[in-house]
């Protein structure tokens, strides 16, 4: 039996560092966390903690392809030639833009993320703008600070206030809520936690503000509005590090009691209490969670949260998501530099309407599942379902996207190959080495893009560069301390870090109000948006569960649960009992689910797991607006209207 440390990939904060244990045949026995890892310390979550089940479940065994509506086994020889006759035929009759490259981060490996990249930008095909997440409130953070990175996780238990804004961190990043636990327990730090729904995290929390969904905005300028009366805020360090203070104070000034308690439905006892917390503390952490932006004016939402710390004289005593602290060449690494911007880019939230339009030929997907994850879901089925498109999907697992598909291809999970894993969250990287040998006839991404790159006649020198120089390069300057080398050996080595007293704005300061975003046409503060639902409606709000990383570990888990969380109140209005099924409905669709009658939401607000597929089938993205936010381009998921009936009869 051997013992391997690795590093798990999956779009998470914490990225754990992870022990295999692998018994003499080959199989993997079981995976924990690895307690040598300086952030995650031997705690994994209940996804990683299963790894060594669904390497071997529910897998795409061997190359498929569609035939009359049947999937047929095929060799790879065949598989391969079949992707390159479909690629060439777009690039000579239609053009490259009718060729999309749809990828996210199912694994966000270097070697599997990044590096693959060069195939598509040789060729010039459309890509996305990877907006589906969490753009929109990098965009809003960098229009104020320069740079979205702030605090790091490590830091937390040295702060005497934490806060949890919209970041229900005990199920998406334990080990941040653990890393707070930590902070009361060696600094008697208080806890509190901003969200409309009663998680997990707010359970453990010392405070909790309730507001209405939306309407962050007004809460922030309602406990800015209470620091600057009860002349909380330091004067010297906005004088000395900030501009635009008097707009912002101009702003805040118009967000009373009444006005704040009135849009967003806390007490103003409440928003007292959390300013107070802030104005008292020696050293503050606000920790914003991604979701935060996933509405209409989530940008805005983002952004004005982030600006409390700095009225206190901190700099950046938030927390969103550090990617952009760390000095990794990942243009250079995926080929975007070499490539010159051939390639079009297009919006990721409102790409539905233009598949559904036919504006692509051959579409090719991998390390994502856009046939549950992209919103307006009704439309892209229509779409990849037009006879002239041609959907080829490099997959680990049946996902439903793959079920879709023209064509599959298996892929290796991180577990059967050799990769190395940038954290967005804390700053050390580790080698993630392959565990085991493949247990399917899957191949690399590396390997995929090669032997196309070969069958389409591309020649270029960079398409055929060794991998791992390659990675070497784009980490020049990128490692703290410890060279490249120990990082092959195995070794845990630091990020380089970006100064937290560095803002690359237009005047070189923190930008209460922002110049950049007056010349984009966008309002230099953040505005709150009017809240009113139409009669009859709810706000539906979707969030994520403890066993599932998006749509994996369902082979796992089984099915991600379809039901929706109703307010007593409401449930009782309307005749829904508990465990009615009940039918949520739009414009754009209609998905069946069973109703959870639950004080952990609001009235007038309807909550359910992400990325679920009703007891219809039909996919609760179908209910999802396809339409970008104006900041950043992100998704409005939770901005959804829908109405609610019970559909027992």
């Amino acid at each position: 039996m051997r013992e391997i440390r690795t590093v798990c990939p999956r779009d998470c904060y914490d990225t754990c560092g992870l022990i295999a244990r692998v018994g003499d045949n080959g199989e993997v026995l079981s995976v924990r966390g690895d307690p040598q890892h300086p952030i995650t310390r031997g705690l994994t979550c209940p996804r990683a903690a299963k790894d060594q089940v669904r390497l071997y479940r529910n897998r795409v065994e061997a190359p498929f392809i569609r035939r009359k509506g049947r999937f047929h086994a095929i060799g790879w020889e065949e598989a391969l030639d079949t992707l390159a006759q479909r690629l060439s035929k777009a690039l000579r009759e239609h053009g490259p833009e009718t060729l999309l490259y749809l990828a996210y981060a199912g694994n966000m490996g270097l070697l599997t993320e990044l590096f693959p990249q060069r195939l598509w930008n040789a060729l010039g095909a459309t890509q996305t703008d990877y907006s589906l997440c969490s753009e929109s409130g990098h965009r809003g953070i960098v229009l104020h600070y320069g740079h979205s990175y702030g605090l790091m996780p490590e830091d937390l238990p040295d702060r005497d206030f934490i806060v949890f804004w919209g970041f229900n961190a005990a199920v998406s990043a334990p080990h941040i809520w653990a890393l707070a636990r930590k902070a009361r327990r060696r600094k008697g730090a208080s806890i509190a936690v901003v969200d409309p729904f009663k998680t997990r995290t707010v359970e453990g929390a010392d405070l909790w503000l309730r507001p209405r969904p939306g309407s962050d905005v007004a809460l922030a300028y309602g406990i800015m509005h209470h620091l600057v009366r009860e002349g909380r805020v330091d004067r010297a360090f906005i004088e000395e590090w900030t501009r635009g203070f008097e707009a912002l104070e101009e702003e805040v000034l118009r967000w009373p009691p009444e006005r704040t308690e009135n849009c967003t439905g806390v007490p103003w006892k409440d928003v007292a209490a959390l300013a107070d917390a802030y104005g008292k503390a020696e050293a503050p952490a606000t920790l914003i969670g991604i979701g935060l932006q996933k509405c209409v004016k989530g940008a805005d939402q983002v952004r004005a949260v982030s600006l409390v710390p700095a009225l206190l004289g901190f700099h950046r005593a938030f927390f969103y998501s550090n990617g952009e602290a760390f000095q990794v060449d990942k243009a250079g690494l995926k080929g975007a530099r070499q490539a010159a911007g051939r390639h079009r880019v297009v919006s990721q939230v409102d790409l539905a309407d233009r598949v559904k339009e036919g504006l692509f030929r051959c579409i090719f997907v991998s390390l994502m599942n856009p046939a549950l994850t992209l919103p307006n879901q009704t439309a892209f089925r229509k779409g990849i379902s037009r006879e002239e498109v041609f959907l080829a999907v490099h997959e680990t697992h049946w996902t439903r996207t793959a079920q879709l598909a023209d064509l599959v291809l298996p892929a290796p999970t991180f577990m059967e190959k050799d990769d190395v894993v940038i954290p967005y969250g804390h700053p050390y990287a580790r080698l993630a080495p392959k565990v085991v040998e493949p247990v399917t006839d899957s191949r690399s991404e590396v390997w995929l893009m090669r032997e196309l790159a070969s069958r389409l006649g591309l020649r270029d020198d960079w398409l055929f560069e060794d991998p791992w120089k390659a990675v070497e390069t784009a980490l020049t300057g990128a490692l703290e301390g410890r060279d490249w080398h120990a990082l092959l050996e195995g070794q845990t080595v630091a990020l380089r870090r970006r100064p937290v007293e560095v803002y690359p704005t237009p005047s070189g300061k923190i930008e209460f109000y922002s110049t950049q975003a007056g010349k984009l046409g966008w309002d230099p503060l953040p505005r709150q948006r009017t809240l009113d639902i139409p009669a009859g409606r709810f706000q539906y709000v979707a969030g994520a569960l403890p066993l599932y990383t998006h749509t994996q570990f369902q082979e796992v888990y089984g099915d991600i649960p379809p039901e929706v969380y109703i307010h007593p109140l409401d449930a009782e209005r309307l005749g829904v009992l508990q465990g009615d099924r009940v039918a949520l409905s739009n414009e754009r669709s209609e998905v069946t689910m069973r109703a959870v009658v639950s004080e952990k939401v609001l009235p007038g607000v309807l909550w359910s797991p992400r990325q679920l597929e009703g007891l219809d089938g039909r996919p609760q993205n179908g209910l999802t607006s396809g339409s970008p936010q104006e900041i950043g381009g992100g998704p409005t998921y939770n901005s959804t209207l829908v109405t609610i009936v019970s559909a027992n009869h």
